[in-house]
């Protein structure tokens, strides 16, 4: 099957937390080794990721220099960390495939997620990211142009807007590489943030795409036959934190979109993660999964974590023959 599996945080980072460059090295490194089970397996598997501590490293930079240079903008942010990711995931992929003799090229792509210009977001922004400053260190970040609001105790912090993804930009290169036979690391952070002009060009923004989202619309675009978000736990759970917590298992379409408008999913965790696989689904997508990391080869075939099944999946043909759609991702996401 193709498979495409989004990393949480969990994968890129420390069991601590930590984002050194070692940590990361090591949490990539375990994390490919189960992606190199679903390659040798046999799956055709596309990888997008999180870069939340990555950017919030980068904002920290920004913020102790910003009286010497100005700050980079959040679309580079992305961009830098979608490169130095996938270039660590190639190596420990590689690493891992030769580790069980399998040859198989990957390549990971600087990948632009298209949104509207006129997004509700970029006019009432919501989305808090960095740390909690006091304003005197907030001050030259926002005298650089940042919005940034106080809240109280805790200090300032900067919001940004957060639009929907409408487009992931390199969806054709992207087939063309799945098609050669590529293992391909795309959409990172949920993919650089850019907007087009009435002449066609293109444009970073200061935004950040929710990673979930865009793992729905890219698995859409690349015709996966599987939606996989890997987290740090086995199921979404219902009630959760509460004594009639419950797990959530295989449950069709309905079912989980009625879990979900009861408020069982917070937004800024399992919420998006939840919303993603719906979206996958109701879209025409077979099968969506949340689950651990560890568990992914079981979530491929739909016999582990919070299963949501939609329509049967077709048999894929790697040599291309199934027909694709002139404009994959029009009016999709």
């Amino acid at each position: 099957m193709r498979v495409l599996l989004a990393l949480g945080g969990n994968a890129m980072t420390g069991p601590d937390g930590s984002a050194s460059p070692d940590a990361q090295r090591a949490a990539i490194a375990a994390a490919m080794e189960s992606v190199a089970d679903l390659i040798a397996a046999g799956h055709e598997v596309v990888i997008t990721h999180g870069n939340g501590p990555q950017v919030g490293n980068l904002l920290v930079k920004n913020e102790l220099a910003a009286t010497v240079v100005p700050p980079v903008s959040l679309d580079w942010c992305g961009a830098q960390t979608q490169a130095t990711i996938g270039f660590t995931v190639m190596n420990s992929l590689e690493a891992s495939l030769a580790r069980r003799g399998v040859e198989r090229p990957v390549a990971a792509i600087v990948t632009r997620t298209r949104v509207d210009v006129d997004d509700p977001g970029f006019t009432h922004p919501t989305k808090p990211v960095g740390r909690f400053l006091p304003y005197e260190q907030a001050r030259p970040l926002i005298e650089h142009g940042q919005l940034w609001e106080d809240r109280g105790e805790k200090g300032w912090r900067r919001i940004v807007a957060s639009p929907e993804p409408r487009e992931v930009l390199e969806t054709g290169t992207l087939l063309t590489l799945i098609e050669a036979g590529y293992v391909v690391v795309a959409a990172g952070g949920g993919g650089i943030p850019v907007v087009r002009a009435e002449d066609g060009t293109v444009r970073g923004v200061e935004a950040v795409i929710d990673k979930d989202l865009t793992a729905a619309l890219l698995a859409r675009s690349v015709h996966a036959d599987v939606l996989v978000i890997a987290t740090d736990v086995d199921h979404a759970i219902k009630a959760w934190g509460t004594p009639q917590a419950e797990e959530i298992g295989v449950v069709s379409l309905e079912q989980m979109r009625e879990i979900a408008g009861e408020g069982h999913f917070a937004s800024g965790s399992m919420g998006p993660k939840v919303e993603a696989a719906l979206r996958f689904v109701e879209s025409g997508g077979p099968r969506a999964v949340i689950t651990a990391l560890e568990q992914i080869d079981k979530a491929v075939t739909g016999s582990y974590g919070t299963v949501i099944e939609g329509r049967p999946a077709k048999p894929h043909d790697p040599a291309g023959q199934n027909p694709t759609p002139q404009n994959p991702t029009e009016n999709e996401g």
